[in-house]
């Protein structure tokens, strides 16, 4: 694996003064994985995962921990001030910066392969730090629940960035995320381009099958299914299942627990979040239920 120093801070870097001075920089990482690190409850499963990534496809790695920090924030007082109370319980943006910074030289001290892996930093205005640090990835792995920073994070890597997005399951991540990859296919663009943009990891598993639940009476799910598999040049099986009254996302979970999948990828939240908020649908439930790494891109509705 790659391990190439990114441009910007990392964990040695330089005084208080001059990364509070360089918070707002724009100095994308350049790297095929990114392990975007904004809780450190999570890193260490995030960090892990995005190792396994990298090394699947002989690319780069790298991590970044990101923070608002109120004091840097070009943004309505409102904003403010709610940042300014989340401090009181979440602590303070350098004291959460150091907890993820111990987070991190302990999962680096466990392997010299390590050393060379940066860990960059960047406080101040979220959207533009998730921007900044998330611009030269292919690949994002950040988690989707806990700190404050970490929802927002989430919420514009995947909507705001259109990232592809690894999602590490909130009870630890077990290992070996590639053995057996499931794909919720429905033939729309969400899901067509989620599995372009996952190619590359999804020529390294072990193991691809698709899965259509409810497909048409022609038989177009798995139809365009084995079709995309082919035009990427993609190993896979192509399974159809009726939902028999459960919901897509149950029926999702129930199909990956009984084929020992180790990732689920999907196309995420096909309707737009707000209205998946309202009606509870596919993906809020898989990221609420999921016991297994979830892949998953959003893609911006194409108007016309």
């Amino acid at each position: 694996m790659n391990t190439a120093p990114a441009k910007g801070n990392d964990i040695n870097g330089p005084a208080a003064g001059d990364v509070f001075a360089d918070r707002s920089r724009e100095l994308p990482i350049h790297a095929d994985v990114l392990a975007l690190l904004p809780d450190f409850a999570s890193a260490r499963a995030c960090l892990d995962i995005a190792e396994d990534a990298a090394r699947a496809i002989q690319g780069r790695m790298a991590a970044a921990h990101i923070g608002a920090d109120p004091e840097a924030m070009i943004a309505a007082p409102e904003e403010i001030d709610l940042q300014m109370l989340r401090n009181l319980e979440e602590g303070m943006p350098r004291e959460r910066l150091e907890r993820v910074e111990r987070a991190f030289n302990e999962w680096k001290g466990a392997n010299t392969a390590r050393q060379e892996i940066p860990l960059d930093d960047c406080r101040g205005d979220l959207a533009r730090c998730v921007r900044s640090e998330c611009h030269g990835t292919g690949l994002v792995v950040a988690p989707a629940h806990g700190s404050m920073d970490a929802r927002d994070a989430f919420h514009d890597v995947l909507f705001k960035e259109c990232k592809l997005v690894l999602v590490p399951p909130t009870g630890g991540y077990a290992g070996k995320f590639l053995q057996h990859v499931v794909i919720g296919w429905k033939p729309h663009a969400h899901a067509s381009d989620a599995v372009v943009a996952a190619r590359r990891w999804l020529a390294a598993a072990d193991r691809v099958t698709v899965l259509c639940v409810d497909d048409e009476p022609d038989g177009s799910y798995q139809l365009t299914a084995r079709e995309l598999l082919a035009q990427l040049s993609l190993k896979g099986d192509v399974v159809a299942i009726n939902s028999e009254g459960r919901s897509v996302a149950e029926s999702l979970l129930d199909f990956a627990g009984a084929a020992n999948a180790t990732c689920l990828l999907i196309g995420a939240f096909r309707h737009g979040y707000f209205l998946e908020l309202l009606l509870g649908r596919v993906t809020r439930s898989l990221l609420s239920h999921a016991a297994l790494p979830l892949l998953m891109k959003h893609s911006r509705p194409a108007w016309p």
